[in-house]
């Protein structure tokens, strides 16, 4: 019996193989991903678009208070004016650095500042005011210093245990060399390193040059205190002087490894 012919073995080859899914083409696969990627697109841009209306263009993140924080001397009114925030505008776009600018510029009573946005509506200043450690008498008034030398107002009143610097230097080589505003600085240095029972009690110091400087305290004592250096050690031996005499009325601690102490 004969087999079965070449054709007919094809044709049971093919009834055989299973059948492929239709082909699809390049052109509509590449439409697909543009479609998609359009859309992305689109999204994201209106995502953007919603974000920067939300934040410039609605009345729901606007600048609506002022809050201040850390003055002593300073008022609300003075600072609230001096800083010039811009009420009403939406506060991503308040510049916090230029309102730090201003306020340092139109009150040097501030030492530093630091401005930070309040979401949603509030702008927060906390205010790091200068304190005075001596003063410098001008006429009727008192112009303050603090601890890096800035001569920062002028008051009409001395403020409370600030100690009165008394400029006297005589026309000595030391003058000739470090000259008044050297001597000023130094008298600065010394005001800041007293400790803070003796400062709270000095009534002035008095400096007639770089090396020579006396603390007039309150009860008629007084303190040789030398020139500026080492300062630090100076207060603590003071501090440790004034507890073992308590009834002395002189202390000199220009020689801090040989202070002494005396009743005149």
């Amino acid at each position: 019996m004969a087999g079965p012919t070449t054709a007919q073995r094809g044709g049971a080859e093919r009834a055989d193989t299973p059948a492929r899914p239709p082909h699809i083409g390049p052109r509509g696969s590449r439409l697909s991903g543009r479609t998609r990627l359009v859309l992305a697109a689109a999204g994201v841009l209106l995502t953007a678009a919603a974000t920067v209306w939300v934040l410039y263009g609605s009345s729901w993140l606007r600048l609506e208070q002022v809050t201040i924080t850390g003055t002593d001397v300073l008022t609300r009114t003075e600072v609230e004016t001096a800083a010039g925030a811009p009420l009403g505008a939406p506060l991503v776009s308040v510049d916090t650095g230029a309102i730090a600018g201003r306020l340092r510029q139109k009150l040097p009573r501030v030492d530093s500042v630091d401005v930070v946005r309040s979401w949603p509506h509030g702008i927060s200043l906390k205010v790091t005011e200068r304190k005075p450690v001596l003063l410098v008498e001008k006429g009727e008034k008192f112009i303050e210093v603090d601890a890096k030398g800035v001569r920062f107002a002028t008051v009409d009143k001395a403020p409370p245990h600030v100690p009165l610097l008394e400029l006297t230097p005589d026309r000595s080589a030391s003058l000739r060399r470090f000259g008044t505003d050297r001597l000023v600085r130094e008298a600065v240095r010394i005001a800041g390193d007293l400790p803070g029972k003796v400062a709270g009690e000095t009534e002035s110091v008095r400096v007639t040059s770089y090396d020579s400087a006396v603390l007039e305290l309150t009860r008629g004592r007084t303190v040789m205190w030398g020139s500026s250096e080492e300062g630090p050690v100076k207060a603590r031996v003071l501090t440790a002087l004034m507890k073992a005499s308590p009834k002395a009325g002189h202390f000199d601690v220009s020689a801090p490894t040989a202070p002494a102490a005396s009743k005149s």
